[in-house]
């Protein structure tokens, strides 16, 4: 008897699109996952900026902030390298401390406007991470909510008009916004070994951030990640996205 699909299960994530922006809290978030397929995505010929709201200085214990700020920066543009994203910025926010508001959402909403992208990729902001029992981080939780508003806000000629004065046009081109490592994914991108081996090599890059989490193996982490998630979505390997239409 044939097998009836999990209409549950998550879906090929589009991917007839030319440019995405790629928006996350802290220097290697992208990383855990997302990374591989930001690989995909520029191995296609795809524009990927990536956007960082803090420079996470407050990420490492042993290494004082005015010192970590500067090497996670280095770290996520070797980084972001590895994977062919374009560009890196970031927006300066205090790390550790980040707060929904006009502020942050007025930030976005400028660099949506600025880079005009189709597509938004993040991660997970909901309040653990899949299989994990630890409340996921507070700026995680707080950039989701402010990015989705910020996707809205750019399209809003009449919602931070300063912008606008300054030669900026309001920007509605945003098709969806898809967050990774959510506990409640949508849609998969699957991945080639390369694309793997590509996001492996973008987290080897944050080599002073990893040699202060002890203990973690971050080449089985993503591997075994990936086999994970090519299981559930039907091939050898993948990663995950929750999807949101914009």
């Amino acid at each position: 008897m044939a097998q009836t699909k999990d209409s549950n299960a998550p879906r090929p994530l589009p991917e007839d699109w030319d440019r995405a922006l790629a928006v996350v809290a802290h220097p290697d978030d992208l990383e855990f996952g997302a990374s591989s397929a930001i690989a995909r995505w520029t191995g296609q010929g795809k524009d990927v900026v990536e956007l960082m709201a803090t420079r996470g200085e407050a990420g490492i214990d042993a290494i004082a902030p005015h010192e970590c700020g500067p090497l996670r920066v280095a770290e996520q543009r070797a980084s972001a390298a590895e994977v062919g994203a374009r560009d890196v910025e970031f927006l300066d926010f205090p790390d550790g401390t980040l707060e929904y508001g006009l502020p942050l959402r007025r930030a976005l909403a400028e660099a949506i406007r600025r880079h005009r992208p189709e597509v938004i990729v993040s991660i997970n902001f909901r309040e653990a991470f899949p299989g994990g029992t630890s409340f996921n981080h507070a700026d995680h939780r707080v950039l989701g909510p402010a990015l989705l508003d910020a996707v809205r806000d750019a399209a809003n000629r009449w919602v931070f008009t300063e912008q606008l004065d300054g030669g900026l046009r309001p920007w509605s081109g945003v098709r969806f916004a898809a967050f990774g490592a959510s506990p409640r994914p949508t849609h998969y991108v699957e991945l080639s070994e390369a694309d793997l081996a590509a996001g492996i090599a973008s987290l080897d890059r944050h080599e002073v951030y990893l040699a202060n989490l002890e203990g973690f193996d971050q080449r089985a982490f993503l591997s075994t990640a990936a086999r994970e998630a090519g299981g559930r979505a039907g091939t050898a390997l993948a990663t995950e996205f929750e999807v949101f239409d914009t």
